[in-house]
């Protein structure tokens, strides 16, 4: 009784902390593109796919989502509130940060921008993976293909990387020394924010 109580009155937190989290996601994104100095490996996709199909980046980013999600049937991967959450909210946040942010800014700026989007990717990632609510479309992805494949998650996540920023490259998107330093820095970052985000597995 006393563990269901808990688990209640921590259930509006669980939900204020996942959608914080995704909003801020989708700024953090956004901030990084509008840097111009590398987009994050999901992103050179996202924005090589805008350029071709002339939709927003944002409608991109939820499209990508979603077909992803495809991919998770036969990988016999089951989506929570979180992982359709960060399908749908995650682009449009993005969106409005772009609308919002100027392009062509000094190279300062951009700088700045970029560092402070990647640590807000990280706050917004250890928040609503903390959450627990499940994984993001892309984040199960990985572990179903580690699950099927019996690879490991830094060769299945490198790869899966490496494949999407290659063919966003190849489409018009921003490939810079940014995504090489968002790729080195973004888990130990998380390892060290994820435990103070971490809802308990009780609740």
């Amino acid at each position: 009784m006393l563990r269901r109580a808990a688990s209640g009155r921590r259930l509006p937190r669980r939900l204020v902390q996942l959608y914080v989290g995704l909003v801020l996601f989708g700024v953090s994104m956004g901030m990084v593109v509008r840097s111009a100095l590398g987009n994050i490996p999901w992103d050179v996709l996202h924005q090589g796919l805008s350029q071709v199909t002339g939709l927003p980046f944002g409608t991109v980013a939820v499209i990508v989502s979603l077909l992803v999600l495809l991919l998770w049937i036969p990988l016999r991967e089951r989506p929570g509130l979180g992982t359709i959450s960060n399908a749908l909210v995650i682009g449009p946040c993005a969106e409005i940060t772009l609308r919002l942010i100027p392009e062509h800014l000094p190279l300062w700026s951009r700088v700045g921008l970029f560092v402070g989007g990647v640590l807000l990717n990280a706050i917004a990632t250890a928040a609503y993976i903390g959450a627990r609510f499940g994984p993001g479309p892309r984040d199960g992805l990985m572990t179903g293909l580690v699950s099927r494949t019996g690879g490991s998650i830094r060769v299945v996540r490198t790869g899966i990387e490496v494949v999407v920023v290659l063919i966003g490259w190849l489409l018009g998107g921003t490939f810079g020394v940014g995504t090489v330093l968002f790729a080195l820095v973004i888990g130990p970052l998380i390892h060290v924010l994820l435990p103070r985000f971490e809802v308990p597995a009780s609740t």
